[in-house]
């Protein structure tokens, strides 16, 4: 049963099934209805929090929240990285793999709403680029992506995303400066959202590939395990 990797109080969370942001009762409540003691249920607590769960906030409690993924995979991500940086390069493949399975079903759910959403973002980092000195469209790069699979109804594939974007910066390499690459990276999104809106999904899917490949082969010549010393 799943139940058996939870502590008493991840359980009452789960199986009170509040609807999110709903506010939970007192922590003397909570003691009397999981059978913990108070002691007990503040380090379990804290657990609940480093997940991402709950929010606990002096004047208005003890809050659930939505479900996310993120914040489990960046603290063993970060946890994995810091024990053996080589591991950045193996989340990173997992990340390409994942955004090529999942490419079609998540563009074919794109509204028009989106796409005119992902030519803004391409049209701000054109701008950055045409600045002088530059500025690098790390965050345009990274809502980029993240919107390509927004409307996707899986936490998972969300939480995996959000957390290499999150490792992606902390790495160091949203500072990669080589102006000749930062346009070719934005003339493949272009093409990427071309051929989204034509509904030419092997096109695009086909421009995401080679999009990855240009990124691997920077990567390989950056020497990312320094940005994390």
């Amino acid at each position: 049963m799943p139940d058996t990797y939870l502590n008493s109080f991840l359980k009452f969370l789960a199986e009170k099934k509040n609807k999110d942001d709903s506010r939970l009762p007192s922590l003397n409540e909570l003691s009397k209805s999981t059978g913990t003691s108070i002691p007990t249920l503040r380090e379990q607590l804290e657990v609940a929090r480093a997940f991402g769960f709950v929010e606990v906030r002096p004047k208005t409690g003890i809050r659930k929240n939505k479900y996310r993924f993120t914040p489990a995979v960046t603290a063993s991500l970060s946890y994995a990285i810091m024990e053996d940086q080589s591991r950045f390069d193996l989340f990173a493949d997992l990340r390409k793999h994942l955004e090529d399975a999942y490419f079609v079903e998540a563009a074919t759910l794109l509204t028009a709403e989106d796409i005119q959403s992902l030519r803004f973002l391409i049209e701000r980092a054109r701008k950055k680029l045409n600045t002088s000195p530059i500025v690098i469209p790390f965050y345009e790069h990274r809502d980029f992506h993240l919107l390509m699979y927004s409307r996707l109804n899986n936490p998972f594939v969300i939480g995996l995303l959000e957390a290499y974007w999150q490792m992606y910066e902390e790495a160091g390499l949203n500072r990669y400066t080589d102006i000749s690459y930062q346009q070719k990276v934005w003339q493949y999104h272009e093409r990427i959202v071309d051929s989204i809106q034509q509904r030419d999904f092997s096109i695009s899917r086909k421009a995401l590939l080679e999009h990855m490949i240009l990124i691997q082969q920077r990567e390989e010549k950056s020497d990312v395990k320094n940005h994390f010393e």
